[in-house]
Order: C-alpha cells, then structure tokens, then sequence
C-alpha cells in the first residue's frame, strides 16, 4: 500500500492528534485568494486528466470522506473540487440520519453499498464517523440502533474505531484509495457564517435552529474528533486536518492533496497488443470506404 501524501495537514498515524493544535487558518505566508483559485483550477484539471486514466485503468477506486462541523465547507468544497470531472466518474452521496432500514443493519452498511466500484471516485459528504461524533456525543441515539444486549458501552467507541481502521484497512488491501479529511472551522468562524445564513436572503435555506443548538456541544465534539481521529488516521487511510477559516485555501490544499495521491498510483491508459492494432487497421480500411 502506497505511504500518505505529504503535508502539513497530515495526521500522523502515532495515536498523538491534538485538536487544539490543529489549526484553523492559514499560515501567514499562504498564497492568496486569486493565486489559490488559480492553483485550485489548475488542480481541477489535473484532477479530470488523472480521473479518466483511473477509470480506463480500471483496477483501483478512490473514496474521499469529508467530515466538518456545519459550516466548515463541505459542500461547497466538493463542488469545488470535483467541478471539472466527468459526472460518469463520480458519486458523491450524503449521509444523514438512518432510517429504520439502516438501524436494522450494522453500523458500517449503509455507507458500504455506497463504495465507489473500479475507475470511479466516490465522495461521502458525512460517513461512517459519525457514528463515532455525533454519536458519541448524544450517546442516546444508541437505543435506537436495536444493539445486542450484552453490548459493552464502555468500550463501543473503542470497538467501533477497530471496525473502522479494519474496514478500511480491508477496501485500502483491494484496491480503495482512501483521503479522509476533516476540515477544521473555528467556533467563532462558524457563528459568521451562520450569520450570514441569518441575514442574506440567498444562503437562508442553509439556516438551521438545530445547528445552532449544537454548538453547546462544541467542546464535546473536539473531544469527539480528537479520539476518532487519532485512533483511526493510517498510512493507507490518512486524515488530513484542514484549516477551514478560509475557503479558497481550505480548497486548494484539498485538490492538492487528491492530485498528489492520484499520481503516485501506478496508472496508465490501456496499452492495445499488435493483434488489436491489426484489426484497428482493417476497421481504418472499411471507414475508409
């Protein structure tokens, strides 16, 4: 399996994550907003390119996970950076609350019939982590997922982080590329936003009362993070921890990051044997006539 990318960003697989060392902004000698949308452009095509070889290659898929607090720019990061490829490579799905349907499953099935097959690149707007987040910190949405009664809900969290990284460890082994990245806005950079989703007519269909209830629980979520994140970034299945506070950046770095891990796949257009060329040659000759 092919190391993690390089970057700042990256979370060290050494159990060591510390949200509060994380940051949330740029560093004072980042580009800025007109050169990171121009580097991010150039990164959208070199996206598209390395998106067709990969599908024509057929043997490897990418998974990008996406996980934020509300207001960090998931959304409009994906469309960002994923706005040059080809619709037929994609798949991009959201996961919010379960239905009964799900409930009645592990916590794990509901995203794994949404992997991405061979040649695509699949998108999760939210995961399978959430059941170790939002989860964890309203632990009463437990009674809900109909669990065996000899659970241990000491230890669930511990047992769910196992689950993960051997999941992941398991779709890395046959074939998955996995980019796991958490974009990291700060409380007061989330309370601008939900602001603006306040006062600007345009952006209040984004606005939720329950949203704004969650952020009494900001401290438990970092918890939340911390735990997830350190148990479960590896070298086949990194976390990158993002600063969100500024969106161009928070996008260039993430498109960075794609076509890095991208081109240190082994991938190639199909080469055609001199049979197959022979015959492309009788079928030049017959669309000649």
């Amino acid at each position: 399996m092919i190391p993690a990318v390089a970057s700042p960003y990256l979370v060290k697989d050494d159990g060591k994550f510390r949200v509060k060392k994380a940051v949330t902004t740029p560093p004072k000698d980042a580009a800025d907003k007109k050169k990171c949308k121009k580097r991010l452009a150039k990164r959208i095509d070199a996206i598209a390119d390395l998106q067709r070889m990969l599908y024509a290659h057929d043997r490897y898929a990418v998974l990008l996970i996406f996980q934020a607090m509300d207001a960090a720019g998931k959304d409009g990061t994906i469309r960002a950076v994923m706005s040059g490829i080809n619709p037929a490579g994609c798949q991009v799905f959201s996961f919010k609350q379960p239905s009964p349907e799900e409930l009645d499953h592990d916590f794990l099935w509901r995203t794994a019939t949404r992997l991405p097959e061979r040649g695509r690149i699949g998108i999760f707007n939210r995961s399978y982590y959430e059941e170790v987040l939002v989860v964890k910190v309203h632990p009463e949405y437990l009674e809900a997922q109909k669990l065996p009664e000899n659970t241990d809900l000491k230890n669930i969290w511990r047992q769910r982080y196992e689950s993960i990284c051997d999941h992941e460890k398991h779709l890395a082994r046959n074939g998955t590329v996995i980019l796991k990245f958490w974009l990291n806005v700060s409380l007061e950079e989330q309370r601008r936003r939900f602001l603006a989703r306040i006062d600007e007519p345009s952006k209040n269909w984004k606005f939720s009362a329950g949203d704004v209830n969650e952020r009494k629980f900001w401290p438990d979520y970092m918890a939340a993070y911390e735990a997830a994140i350190s148990a479960t970034s590896r070298p086949w299945a990194p976390w990158y921890a993002i600063p969100a506070d500024n969106k161009p950046f928070m996008r260039m770095c993430v498109a960075d990051i794609i076509v890095q891990r991208l081109e240190k796949l082994n991938i190639a257009y199909p080469k055609v044997d001199a049979g197959e060329k022979t015959r492309f040659a009788e079928m030049r000759a017959m669309l000649a006539d």
